[in-house]
């Protein structure tokens, strides 16, 4: 069917309904080469005629360009831009108020994949292979991969589907499988991009070419709101047959009946989404406030206890600093008292020595006295000189003691400077020690000190922070009550809305059974109304109608057979007369008699015609 007989069509369909009257002009200039047609509509009240459908407007729109242009490519790439726009606006409608996941049954899912797939098709080139000539979508779907590198899990997929042997049936896959992934839109604009590589499979004033295309592919980024659960194992996706069905686009007037009454649910809805929306980002809010809040305050715990504990290490670091300066003075004392004796020692050494080297003098000075006197006495006696060699050996002995004595001493001497050079050094380093230890303690106290200082003023900022917090998070609970509240009352107006939709369901099924009780009532009347004009008939009938008796009527009235004792006589209960049993076999129910009783031909005759007349 083609466009303008669609038109037609629906304007007849339409033209029951209009409420002014309405004329269609239709303009016909032939040309040569071509038949161009454009229709319009021209009202007679208030202006042009106007169809509730917008479907009928996207294909009027699509005659136009058709009779605008001249280039058939042009025009089928716009009535698959209109198709594209009409079935991705009625899948997103249609799933917000379907309201939860489609699965693969669902009639506008399987519509916009049979669009999308002429969308692809379009212009595709043909493919020489070894047996036959091949045309398929599954080419330039298959290239996606190579330029977008996510879509490799898709491809593998596809390709492991055990169901699938042609072509067209795995780019079916395909486009099912990226609609699940939300990313039909990012696959198919990486492709369009790259029209060097796409000239390979499609023609030069093909769809996915052209600008129509790009179009097609924004127009994608709204499925992205949909949520699809679509099971590709089980279907048969080679053998279908796409087809585009217009039906399901037309609405019907119930739809624009409701069409207000759905607007307000609907805003209704939004509203309470909305409102529920900010009650989650809310308790959302609070929650990640509450979890800050504990951190803040195990971070809080952890500061005082890291700043008490640091107190006990400056606390035990100064203990430790009195322990060693008192340890410093202890030997500092001990040192001095040692050094004391020392000197004390090697004084008390010095005098013995000086009183030992005076006394020894003294004693070599008289040996060398008796040796003078000796040896002025040895000229006199040489047994004087024998004794007195006897006392030089002793001297000589004497001597040798001396000096050894005095080397013992001399020794002792310098063991005992040594000792004292020795107990200096130590002394040295135990307080090169001792200031290196307090220095370092100083420094760790002014560590300590800086870091208890960076601590307070962290636990002030921490104290600070927690009371802005305090104050948000009493705002979000201040907001949150209020939006509660205020969810309250779009519940209580959605109660109330439900029960002014239940009243008026109830009044309208009130109406309609009263409605059918008045109609009853019509109905009996109109019945009562005949049983009246039967009645007065009747009488009339009656009122002129006379009984024959017996003994006046001897033949029949319509056959004129004579009455015997094989043919009886019978009265008709209608018209009175006398008539045999074969012309008056017929029993009806007359106004007299409810009961059926027995009827001329002629009376049977009138009284069907008179009912057949009557019923409406």
């Amino acid at each position: 069917m083609s466009l303008v007989e669609l038109f037609y069509v629906m304007h007849e369909r339409h033209k029951k309904k209009l409420t002014r009257g309405c004329t269609l002009v239709r303009k016909t200039s032939l040309s040569t080469k071509e038949k161009q047609t454009t229709l319009g509509f021209v009202g007679e009240g208030e202006g042009l005629y106007i169809f509730q459908c917008w479907v009928l407007q996207v294909m009027l729109d699509s005659f136009l360009v058709f009779s605008a242009t001249k280039d058939p490519t042009a025009v089928e790439r716009a009535n698959l831009l209109n198709m594209a726009k009409l079935s991705i606006k009625g899948l997103i409608e249609s799933a917000l108020s379907f309201g939860r996941t489609l699965d693969s049954d669902y009639p506008p899912l399987q519509q916009f994949f049979v669009v999308m797939e002429h969308c692809l098709k379009h212009g595709l080139k043909v493919r020489k292979s070894f047996l036959s000539y091949n045309k398929t979508i599954w080419g330039p779907l298959e290239l996606v991969e190579k330029l977008y590198p996510e879509a490799e899990e898709i491809g593998a997929s596809v390709r492991d589907l055990p169901g699938l042997k042609t072509p067209l049936g795995r780019a079916r896959a395909w486009l099912r499988l990226a609609l699940m992934q939300k990313k039909m839109a990012d696959y198919l604009r990486c492709l369009i991009i790259q029209r060097d590589l796409l000239s390979e499979f499609y023609e030069y004033h093909a769809l996915m070419m052209e600008e129509e295309g790009a179009v097609i592919v924004g127009l994608l980024v709204g499925l992205n709101v949909i949520d699809a659960n679509l099971c590709v194992k089980g279907e048969d996706l080679d053998s279908q047959v796409g087809v585009i069905d217009f039906s399901m686009y037309l609405k019907n007037e119930e739809d624009i009946g409701n069409k207000e009454r759905n607007v307000q649910i609907a805003a209704i809805l939004d509203q309470k989404n909305y409102v529920e929306e900010l009650n989650r980002q809310l308790n959302s809010t609070v929650s990640s406030l509450h979890s800050r809040v504990d951190s803040l305050e195990k971070s809080n715990t952890k500061l005082i206890e890291e700043l008490a504990i640091a107190k006990n290490n400056i606390i035990k670091l100064q203990e430790e600093n009195h322990q060693l300066r008192s340890e410093n003075k202890l030997i500092l004392m001990k040192t001095q008292q040692h050094l004391e004796v020392t000197k004390v020692d090697v004084e008390t050494e010095l005098q013995t020595y000086k009183h030992s080297r005076q006394g020894l003098d003294e004693m070599y000075n008289e040996a060398r006295r008796q040796l003078r006197d000796e040896s002025q006495l040895r000229q006199g006696s040489e047994d004087g000189l024998k004794e007195k060699n006897e006392i030089i050996a002793r001297l000589e002995e004497k001597t040798s003691k001396i000096t050894a004595a005095m080397r013992q001493l001399e020794q002792r001497l310098q063991q005992a400077e040594k000792a004292q050079m020795d107990t200096e050094d130590e002394d040295k380093k135990c307080l090169q020690e001792c200031q290196s230890k307090f220095d370092s303690l100083q420094k760790q106290i002014s560590q300590k000190e800086k870091q208890l200082v960076q601590l307070e003023t962290d636990l002030k900022i921490e104290k600070e922070w927690r009371q802005t917090l305090q104050e948000d998070l009493q705002k979000e609970k201040d907001t949150l009550s209020h939006l509660r509240n205020e969810t309250q009352q779009i519940i209580s107006l959605k109660k109330e809305f439900l029960n002014l939709q239940d009243e008026n369901q109830q009044l309208k099924k009130i109406y309609h059974e009263q409605e059918q009780a008045l109609q009853e009532l019509g109905n009996k009347l109109s019945e009562s109304k005949l049983k009246i004009e039967d009645i007065k008939e009747a009488n009339k009938a009656l009122q002129g109608l006379v009984w024959l008796k017996d003994k006046e009527a001897t033949h029949c009235k319509l056959c004129e057979k004579e009455f015997s004792l094989s043919k009886r006589k019978h009265h008709c209960r209608n018209c009175g007369e006398i008539f045999c049993n074969a012309c008056s076999d017929n029993e009806l129910p007359l106004p007299s008699s409810p009961k059926p009783v027995r009827v001329c031909d002629s009376c049977h005759a009138l009284l069907i015609q008179r009912c057949s007349s009557n019923l409406p």
